[in-house]
């Protein structure tokens, strides 16, 4: 295999020699997907964002276990069963027989999956001494965030098809934990491979899975390009090429839809919906989301380590004209940092109505009598949560100044975006989530615990002990009506603390031609290729 440098605005690495041209489709038996970011790494286990997910999830790699397409259902996936001690502190998984990882230009697996894989991809996360924990950074924040770097005491091999995992203490959650993406499996042997090779990094960026599409290329900032695995153990792909467009622009990609260069696009402009739905040449698919859109305001700087300063910021936003300008109504205002359909919803919490007079009084009350400065990061990509960062916070900037809140409105490149927030870096941050499980430990513990603060997604590095065991405590049960009450205690306490204004829950849209069929509708944003294909056939 020879690396080739391609120059196309930017220098990068990719295995085969690429043009710079937009992509094109060559038969019907190709499909254009125009996503809205580039991810920042090909490997699950090491992004949170959305754009790396839709990347990777569901075509490269799979889990042991996963969710039934278009539900919630926990399935069976590479593993073929598990067994739960009856603490709920072991887990013994029985592995699917001759899987194997795909057969790609830049290697060739001599073996199928077994035990050792497994083993590998969660040590590679939890050992500090693997030696590819430190390989492009150590950056595994859900691993981490959802504490399993804390709980998991062993992972041993019984056979080649059966493994344990133990961990200190229950989480019944930890099984549904097991169908995300950060739980991908990867290849024992590509990695011991690369490390001969001295070329660690690329099991990151030239990534290989059981998954059914293999990885082609990347060229960051313009396409990714995929094959079918035609020796996919699972459902097996219906279109032989993928291409996945990287289009940043929301109108620009709403455009090359109308062109024919998009199949489907992702996360349209709200505003161009109801119009687009009177097409018969286009198809609008609405999914409703379990995501939040929130104002992240740290709590380590000043002045926001002031409560009453961070309830006077919540008091001075506007969320219905967010709603009215931003989403074109196509979301709902959020009270709860998750919706109505997440177990806990606690609609009796301190509740922030947009009122510009109790937000003067709060910040003179803080010893701010003069108003305060502060810098308002805003989201670079559109995404179901936040469709149009800049329009927000513009809309922002404009509802603070009333209450004395002069704000700068900064962005950043989305990689670099994501990077100085986890450094904790800014002042207010616009972030957002969309669920992988349903469940409110999903949002709650990856955002706002105290484990999350440095090792997750808790980008308001928050810190409440009380709030802390509260959801701590909800792991360890599977009473259902237990976790409930825990869950509206719990967000009884952050409203109180304030330390995000969840802004809008919003629904989820994809628009694709008329001619493609077969998508699964479902609640956590992921895009399953393998079931799409086009009306008429896929070979013309």
């Amino acid at each position: 295999m020879e690396k080739k440098m391609i120059i196309c605005g930017v220098v990068t690495v990719s295995i085969s020699l690429i043009g710079c041209a937009p992509p094109k489709k060559e038969n019907k038996n190709t499909l254009i997907y125009c996503s809205e970011g580039s991810p920042e790494l090909l490997n699950p286990q090491k992004t949170l964002s959305g754009t790396a997910r839709t990347a990777t999830a569901t075509t490269i790699y799979d889990r042991l276990v996963d969710f039934k397409p278009g539900t919630m259902e926990i399935v069976p996936s590479l593993a073929e069963s598990w067994q739960v001690s009856k603490d709920g502190t072991e887990y013994v998984f029985k592995l699917k027989n001759n899987i194997s990882f795909q057969e790609t230009n830049f290697f060739k697996p001599k073996r199928n999956l077994n035990a050792d894989d497994v083993i590998f991809s969660i040590e590679r996360q939890l050992d500090v001494n693997n030696p590819y924990h430190k390989v492009n950074g150590i950056n595994y924040q859900y691993f981490q965030g959802m504490g399993f770097s804390e709980n998991i005491e062993s992972v041993d091999k019984i056979d080649d098809l059966n493994l344990r995992i133990k961990l200190k203490k229950p989480d019944y959650i930890f099984i549904k934990n097991m169908a995300l993406p950060f739980m991908s499996i990867l290849s024992k042997e590509y990695a011991d491979y690369l490390i001969k090779e001295n070329r660690r990094e690329d099991i990151d960026n030239i990534p290989l899975g059981t998954g059914p599409y293999y990885f082609i290329s990347y060229v960051p900032d313009s396409v990714i390009k995929y094959k079918a695995n035609n020796k996919y153990w699972g459902d097996k792909p219906l279109i032989e090429n993928l291409i996945i467009s990287i289009t940043p622009d929301i109108g620009v990609r709403m455009e090359k839809l109308k062109k024919g260069e998009c199949d489907i696009i992702v996360s349209p402009n709200p505003h161009d919906i109801d119009e687009i739905t009177k097409n018969k040449e286009f198809k609008v698919i609405k999914n409703e989301g379990i995501n939040i859109g929130y104002l992240a305001l740290n709590t380590e700087k000043k002045p926001l380590d002031n409560l009453k300063v961070r309830q006077a910021i919540a008091y001075a936003l506007n969320k219905k004209s967010y709603i009215d300008i931003v989403y074109n109504n196509k979301a709902t205002i959020a009270i709860n940092p998750y919706p109505k359909n997440v177990l806990g919803y606690n609609d009796s919490v301190k509740k922030y109505n947009y009122n510009i007079e109790e937000s003067k009084k709060l910040l003179n009350e803080a010893g701010y009598p003069n108003g305060i400065d502060l810098e308002l990061w805003t989201l670079p990509v559109s995404r179901p949560y936040n469709p149009d960062g800049k329009k927000m916070g513009q809309l922002m900037q404009s509802d603070l100044a009333k209450s004395n809140i002069r704000v700068k409105i900064k962005s950043y490149e989305w990689g670099t975006y994501l990077q100085k927030v986890k450094n904790g870096e800014h002042q207010l941050v616009q972030l957002g989530w969309n669920s992988d499980n349903g469940d409110p430990d999903n949002f709650l513990f990856p955002l706002l615990s105290c484990e999350s603060v440095d090792k997750g997604s808790n980008n308001a590095r928050y810190c409440n002990k009380e709030f802390n065991d509260i959801i701590t405590n909800a792991k360890l049960t599977n009473n259902q009506n237990i976790r409930k009450k825990l869950y509206e205690e719990a967000l009884t306490i952050l409203a109180n603390d304030e330390p995000i204004v969840p802004l809008a829950h919003a629904d989820i849209y994809r628009i694709s031609n008329n001619r493609l069929s077969g998508y699964v509708n479902n609640p956590f944003d992921l895009d399953y290729f393998q079931y799409l294909t086009f009306k008429g056939g896929n070979n013309e």
